[in-house]
């Protein structure tokens, strides 16, 4: 496998986004993969996954969002995305490297995959960009209700108009780590009882990870509530092509979907919205991550399949 790294303009206009591809040695690829990666991490963590999938003829390709891994300019970025519109700079990265790829690997299908944060950013992106995607991954998603959200970006808004958008508070952290968290560690300093993986050396490694240890700033946490409410909302997911495929892909023990019952929410309002070719599998046991969890393997092989699927269907 090869691995190539590469950067772009952010449209912030002013920070260079780090970017990863992985690819084969020899023949073009079968179709391309973007990942869209969570909040607290970077892309590198995906290599493994890459790995299984380049094997089965794929390019995967992502980037660290603004405020994460490499695409930061200085230690006081990170968890910060940018002064305006947070949320929607982050979806026009993602459509950057997209534009990239494609240009790149023209008539190769072009997937997108997004975990946790990036899940949200992505069912945003799909919303404005879902012509010529040949399918879409979320993993780890949730549905949290509007109210919740609307009083999150309020109390961020004057969190930032007080103390400035690179604000860190104790606060809206605590708040964003309520209901079915609190059966988890969130500090990592319980291993066994820690919310993102059964994989407990996986685990350890992330929360030694230096840039996995960040607190957001009330600007990313802004901005991700933001994505979280709009994805609510029918009218936008009415703007998505109705035969784009969608697969929903969680654990049943992930606090982010309410325990498998935000993800579900989710997927009926998709049904609601007249989206035609929706699948959805629950892990039994799986926590967050489900593509670093003990059964991943297994993850890897069904999310292979239906990709492969649609290709063979485009064929």
């Amino acid at each position: 496998m090869i691995q190539e790294s590469f950067s772009f303009l952010s449209a912030d206009k002013k920070t260079n986004i780090h970017a990863v591809a992985w690819r084969g040695n020899d023949a073009p690829p079968v179709a391309v993969l973007q990942i869209a990666h969570g909040m607290h991490e970077y892309i590198g963590r995906y290599r493994e996954f890459a790995e299984f999938l380049v094997g089965r003829g794929f390019l995967v390709v992502g980037h660290d969002h603004l405020g994460h891994g490499e695409s930061v300019t200085s230690p006081a970025e990170y968890g910060f995305f940018a002064e305006r519109h947070p949320g929607s700079v982050l979806i026009r990265d993602m459509h950057r490297l997209r534009t990239i790829m494609q240009r790149q690997n023209r008539g190769v299908p072009y997937f997108m995959l997004g975990h946790s944060m990036g899940s949200y950013l992505l069912r945003r992106y799909i919303t404005h960009y879902a012509k010529g995607l040949a399918g879409a991954v979320i993993v780890g998603t949730g549905s949290m209700p509007d109210m919740t959200m609307k009083a999150g970006m309020r109390l961020c808004a004057f969190l930032g108009k007080v103390f400035g958008w690179h604000y860190k508070s104790p606060l809206v952290k605590k708040l964003s780590f309520l209901g079915p968290y609190r059966r988890y560690d969130t500090t990592g300093t319980v291993l066994e009882k820690n919310w993102l993986t059964g994989d407990l050396k996986l685990a350890k490694a992330y929360y030694r990870d230096p840039k996995c240890r960040f607190d957001f700033t009330v600007n990313g946490y802004y901005g991700l509530m933001e994505t979280v409410y709009y994805d609510n909302q029918k009218k936008y997911m009415e703007q998505i092509e109705k035969d784009l495929p969608l697969f929903f892909v969680s654990g049943d023990k992930d606090p982010v979907g309410d325990l498998g019952e935000g993800v579900k929410r989710a997927y009926r309002r998709y049904q609601a919205a007249g989206l035609l070719d929706l699948t959805l599998k629950l892990y039994k046991g799986d926590r967050h991550e489900v593509l670093n969890e003990r059964n991943r393997r297994d993850v890897y092989e069904d999310i292979a399949t239906w990709l492969c699927e649609i290709i063979k269907n485009i064929a």
